[in-house]
């Protein structure tokens, strides 16, 4: 929840200038920009033909079409205005709104009824991880979250320990990695082709430890919060890539 139309077509003008400066970014990654709703319409009338390649989501959606929903946004909506991809279940929204991981079942399953590529987030807060629960957390928010009809066409993982969520503690390679390798477990007993699911790593990433952290095994992207207000620190963790 950030920015103004302003500074959120400058934002997005900056890095779709940084990319033609360095093209090679996009023979090596998919670049996504989730701007807050309102700003959408800006960001997309500000895309042309040069920042055609950057994709375009938002930050969540509603579980319903239509109706008395007052202050929601639908997948329907969303598709209407250009979105090609959605967080859904990011860890404030879970928090902060109180969305279960049935809410995001429901919501991820509206998005995908309406061609919509979901990023369903999951992750642990610090009590559950120092009380050793990560791993039984992540798993039931991933066996609720993900819908009948999930593939790994509309599906991309978050993984987003919410104690490394803006408060500069990044996991270690090893956490990461370990994590990882358990959601692409996971992801085999449910999904056809699960290896071709995109697991993005969300917490603290910047230009300084991107490189490192995309090494890692089973870590296909990042999934970027404050660093992402930044041109410079967003297109410095795409050249990590």
């Amino acid at each position: 929840m950030n920015g103004t139309l302003e500074s959120a077509s400058q934002l997005f003008e900056d890095i779709a200038q940084g990319l033609v400066q360095n093209p090679q970014i996009l023979d090596k990654c998919d670049m996504l920009v989730c701007p807050a709703s309102v700003h959408l319409p800006i960001v997309k009338q500000t895309r042309n033909e040069d920042h055609a390649k950057i994709l375009i989501g938002a930050q969540t959606c509603s579980f319903q079409d239509d109706g008395a929903y007052t202050g929601e946004i639908s997948a329907t909506m969303l598709k209407d205005i250009g979105c090609e991809y959605v967080i859904i279940g990011h860890s404030e929204r879970r928090i902060y709104h109180r969305e279960s991981s049935v809410d995001i079942g429901k919501k991820v399953t509206k998005a995908h009824e309406h061609g919509l590529v979901t990023i369903i987030c999951v992750g642990e807060k610090e009590d559950e991880r120092e009380e050793g629960g990560a791993k039984d957390v992540v798993e039931e928010q991933l066996h609720q979250s993900m819908p009948p009809g999930s593939t790994p066409e509309n599906t991309v993982i978050a993984y987003e320990p919410v104690w490394a969520i803006g408060t500069g503690k990044t996991a270690t390679p090893e956490d990461v990695e370990d994590m990882h390798a358990f959601i692409r477990e996971k992801l085999k007993e449910k999904l056809e082709d699960s290896e071709k699911v995109r697991i993005l790593y969300g917490g603290s990433v910047k230009p300084e430890n991107a490189a490192d952290l995309l090494n890692i095994k089973n870590v296909d992207g990042a999934l970027i919060g404050g660093a992402s207000l930044s041109a410079e620190s967003f297109l410095g963790i795409a050249k990590a890539v």
